[in-house]
C-alpha cells in the first residue's frame, strides 16, 4: 500500500457531500460529445439535488446536449498546500475534497421556473433578493441537471 493511497478516503456521507457542493464556487460539466469528453468550468446554483446552470442561447454544449444530455459534474472545496519537506518536490500536496455526481441534463423552458432556478443560482454567491427582467430571463438558457449519483472522496483530510 502507497501512501497516496491511505490519504484518499471516500465520502460516504450524504451531508458531507453536500457541505463541500456549498463551499464550491465553480463546478466542472463533463460532456459526451460523438465519443469524446467535453469539459466546461461553470458558476452554478444547487437545490434538491438539483444543478442548476446558466448559458447563452446557443453554443457547442448545448448542441452536444442535444444528442446525448447525460453529463457529470465535479465540485472541490477545502483548497490547501503544504509539504511534508519544503525542500523535496514530490513531498509537496494539495489537500482538498471532492464530489463527482451524475445526472442529466435538460433545459427548462418555463419562465417562473427559470426565475426560480436564477434565484438558487444567485443565492450561491450572494444574500441579495434579485428581481429579473423579462427580457434578462428570455435571454439565457437554463440547464437543470437531476443527480442520480454521487460520490466523495478527500485527499489529506481525516
Amino acid at each position: 500500500m502507497y501512501l497516496r493511497d491511505k490519504a484518499i478516503r471516500e465520502i460516504h456521507s450524504t451531508e458531507e457531500m453536500l457541505e463541500i457542493i456549498s463551499k464550491s464556487r465553480v463546478c466542472h460539466i463533463g460532456f459526451v460529445d460523438n465519443g469524446m469528453p467535453y469539459v466546461l468550468a461553470f458558476n452554478f446554483g444547487f437545490s434538491n439535488n438539483t444543478v442548476y446552470l446558466h448559458c447563452a442561447k446557443e453554443g457547442q454544449k448545448l448542441n452536444i446536449l442535444k444528442n446525448n444530455n447525460n453529463v457529470c459534474v465535479e465540485f472541490d472545496s477545502d483548497h490547501e498546500l503544504f509539504a511534508r519537506n519544503e525542500e523535496v518536490a514530490c513531498s509537496w500536496r494539495m489537500r482538498y475534497k471532492s464530489v463527482v455526481a451524475w445526472g442529466k441534463a435538460e433545459l427548462i423552458s418555463d419562465f417562473d421556473e427559470k426565475v426560480t432556478a436564477l434565484n438558487i443560482f444567485m443565492k450561491n454567491y450572494s444574500d441579495i433578493n434579485f428581481t429579473f427582467s423579462e427580457p434578462s430571463v428570455n435571454n439565457v438558457n437554463i440547464i437543470a441537471i437531476k443527480i442520480n449519483k454521487m460520490t466523495g472522496r478527500k485527499f489529506e483530510y481525516l
